[in-house]
């Protein structure tokens, strides 16, 4: 089935999909998919306008994700996180590419080594940067530094409104 699922017209959101659409065509792989994805964010950066002023205010006891566009092969997603809200440990199903567009997204990478993980970076990511992924190697965790609300765009090579994350697996292995 090729259901789309786009939410309420947002400033936008229809050449993004139309751009990344386009890309994901030319099926160039996950990791190229992806680097080619955050070159569209890079040239096309959304604006905050594409959330209602209630939704980038987020919610009090966690971050929030609101699905803004979905079809069999990527969706494109606002994650809205107050000052301190993060994830946990995880990785994806499938590659991604997002763009801060407020806040500060502090980002620890991993390295699954069996029975711990390894931390392998930490990087700050501020309004205006783009960055993409893809699995294997894409185990980290987010939180917002900054004091102010963070908004990010993220796409992700999969139908999230089908498999209701983006995350594949949560990681409690000690860190060492």
């Amino acid at each position: 089935m090729n259901t789309v699922v786009t939410a309420a017209a947002r400033p936008g959101l229809d050449p993004l999909v139309a751009e990344v659409s386009a890309v994901v065509a030319r099926r160039l792989g996950s990791r190229r998919t992806a680097y080619a994805v955050a070159d569209v964010l890079r040239a096309h950066p959304p604006g905050l306008d594409l959330l209602t002023p209630a939704e980038r205010a987020g919610a009090p006891d966690r971050y929030a994700s609101h699905l803004l566009h979905a079809e069999p092969d990527f969706s494109v997603v606002a994650v809205v996180w107050r000052p301190g809200q993060g994830t946990v440990i995880h990785d994806h199903v499938s590659w991604c590419a997002f763009a801060v567009l407020s806040g500060i997204e502090h980002e620890t990478l991993y390295r699954d080594m069996g029975d711990h993980l390894r931390e392998l970076g930490r990087a700050d990511n501020r309004p205006g940067e783009v960055s993409g992924f893809a699995p294997p190697g894409d185990i980290h965790k987010v939180t917002n530094i900054s004091d102010e609300v963070g908004v990010s765009v993220h796409v992700y090579g999969a139908d999230v409104s089908r498999l209701g994350s983006s995350v594949r697996r949560v990681y409690d292995l000690p860190v060492g």
